[in-house]
C-alpha cells in the first residue's frame, strides 16, 4: 500500500457516500516510524501527520518543520497533564481530550499562552475499562463542560473495540456529535476507514497502510 493508494481509496469512499471530494482529511500516523519513511511521505507532498506521544513528536517534528513548510500535527494518543504545554508548542490538534482534569489544564494553559490547539473529545464508545475516553452516557455533559471552558471543540474521536463491528461505534459517535452540533469526527484507521467515511468521518487516522508495519522494539 502507498500514500497514493490510500488517497485514492478515500476519494472513492467519499464519492460512494455522496460526500464532497476532499471532505475527509487523511492523518498519516507516523508514530514509531523511522524518520526515513516519514520523510518519504513528506517528499510526496503530504503535510498532515499524527503522533501518539508528545516525547516522540518533540524528537521528530521540529527538525522536519525546518525542512518542510506547512506541517500540521495531530496528537492522537493519550496526553498527560504535565505534557500539555509542550503539546501546545508542537501540535495544532489534540484528539484525546478524555477527562475533566485534562480539559481544565488545557483551558488554563490556553489562557496563559493566548492560543489553543483544536480539540477532539475522546468517547469510549465500547465502554471498555482499559480504554480512555468519556462514556457515551456522560458525553453530552462533558462536551458542554469543555465548551464552557472556551475550548475550541472541533468534534469527537473514538477507537472501536477490536472484536466488535466498527460501524456500530462510528454510528454512535456520529449521533452524539450531531445532537451536540459538532461536525468533526476523528474515526477510522487502516482497516476500517472506508466504513468511517460512509458514516461521516472528517478525519481518518492511517499509519501502517502508508508507512509499513511499525517496529515496537
Amino acid at each position: 500500500m502507498s500514500l497514493e493508494d490510500i488517497q485514492t481509496r478515500i476519494r472513492k469512499a467519499e464519492a460512494e457516500a455522496g460526500r464532497a471530494k476532499g471532505s475527509v482529511r487523511l492523518i498519516a500516523v507516523s508514530k514509531k516510524q523511522p524518520n526515513e519513511r516519514v520523510e518519504a511521505v513528506l517528499d510526496q507532498g503530504h503535510r498532515v501527520f499524527g503522533e501518539n506521544r508528545v516525547q516522540e513528536a518533540a524528537a521528530k517534528w521540529p527538525e522536519f518543520r525546518e525542512k518542510f513548510e506547512g506541517v500540521e500535527l495531530h496528537l492522537i494518543g493519550p496526553l498527560q497533564t504535565n505534557k500539555v504545554r509542550q503539546a501546545f508548542d508542537l501540535c495544532q490538534y489534540i484528539h484525546a481530550v478524555d477527562r475533566p482534569k485534562l480539559a481544565k489544564t488545557i483551558a488554563r494553559i490556553a489562557q496563559e499562552e493566548g492560543h489553543c490547539p483544536g480539540v477532539f473529545i475522546q468517547v469510549n464508545t465500547g465502554e471498555e475499562e482499559q480504554k480512555a475516553g468519556i462514556l457515551p452516557s456522560e458525553a453530552d455533559d462533558f462536551i458542554k463542560e469543555c465548551e464552557g471552558l472556551d475550548l475550541p471543540v472541533e468534534g469527537l474521536m473514538c477507537i472501536p473495540p477490536v472484536e466488535e463491528e466498527a460501524s456500530l461505534h462510528f454510528a454512535l459517535l456520529a449521533k452524539i456529535a450531531a445532537r451536540n452540533g459538532l461536525e468533526g469526527l476523528s474515526m477510522g484507521m487502516s482497516g476500517d476507514f472506508e466504513k468511517a467515511i460512509a458514516l461521516g468521518a472528517t478525519h481518518v487516522r492511517v499509519g501502517s497502510a502508508i508507512f509499513g508495519e511499525r517496529n515496537y522494539e
